[in-house]
């Protein structure tokens, strides 16, 4: 009979995450025996709630999420290579020697989603990205891989949207703008923000808005989030929240603690369903 391992997702706040009922449901469908908690570190106090959890042999991974994914980058002893080009990590395992790894699966998700939930290419399409955050920071190097014809960041504080557009530079066309500089409308607009999460709306103008315009925004609620409604209201074509990314990361962290990738059809729409 195989040893039970355990999991956990950590943040603060945590108690809407539904990254326990995800992976215990992946658990079933591959009949592979874990637990799987929530576990609100506090906000100065990040790194020694890892360590606790490590110390205790049974437990092997992490999932991270707000505010922690750039803390987590420094804490992990060993990097994958779009880790360390992002500069943020949401998950976190141990491997046998005892080091903590590091690797980030938000942008595989959010593509993966895109693509083969909703077919949607980004092939030679305008992008623009609201936000240079830990979350941004973890999903542009997939989107880049797809080669989109140009990808626009916008962030509040312009200077880290500058600092992230060089960092990702020499992958494709990337670069920074500030709101009141963004002309035309956009094929793909993605909210990297948690301002639905407050009901709030980045200062975007109307014009990035066509009616072929897909918005994707990362944050997930019950309801249309603030930031989707906005979009319809200006005439998207098409609204999407974060849900599905977040199924599909979590598919690709289990993949990386379990070594099979398991479907996620059936748990996304249980989730949506729910």
């Amino acid at each position: 009979m195989s040893e039970t391992t355990f999991y956990a997702v950590v943040g603060n706040p945590i108690q809407h995450s539904k990254s326990p009922q995800i992976h215990h449901a992946f658990a079933r469908a591959e009949g592979i025996d874990l637990g799987y908690q929530r576990i609100e570190a506090p906000l100065d106090a990040f790194g020694e709630t890892v360590r606790a959890f490590f110390s205790r042999p049974a437990n092997k991974g992490l999932n991270i999420t707000v505010p922690f994914k750039e803390q987590a980058y420094a804490i992990a002893d060993v990097l994958t290579d779009r880790a360390t080009l992002a500069g943020a990590v949401n998950t976190l395992w141990r491997d046998a020697k005892g080091r903590i790894h590091g690797d980030t699966t938000d942008g595989a998700g959010l593509v993966r989603d895109l693509s083969v939930n909703h077919q949607i290419t980004l092939n030679n399409k305008k992008v623009l990205v609201v936000g240079a955050g830990g979350a941004v920071k973890g999903v542009l190097q997939p989107i880049l891989n797809e080669k989109p014809a140009d990808i626009v960041i916008c962030n509040r504080t312009a200077a880290r949207a500058g600092q992230l557009a060089a960092t990702f530079a020499e992958l494709g066309a990337i670069r920074a703008a500030e709101f009141s500089e963004l002309e035309g409308a956009f094929d793909l607009v993605i909210n990297g923000t948690s301002a639905s999460l407050g009901g709030e709306v980045p200062p975007l103008p109307k014009s990035v808005i066509a009616n072929q315009t897909v918005v994707y925004d990362m944050m997930y609620a019950p309801q249309t989030t603030a930031f989707n409604a906005w979009a319809l209201d200006q005439g998207a074509r098409l609204a999407l929240d974060g849900l599905g990314m977040l199924v599909e990361q979590a598919a690709e962290a289990f993949a990386i603690w379990h070594g099979v990738r398991p479907a996620t059809e059936l748990v996304l729409k249980g989730l949506r369903e729910a």
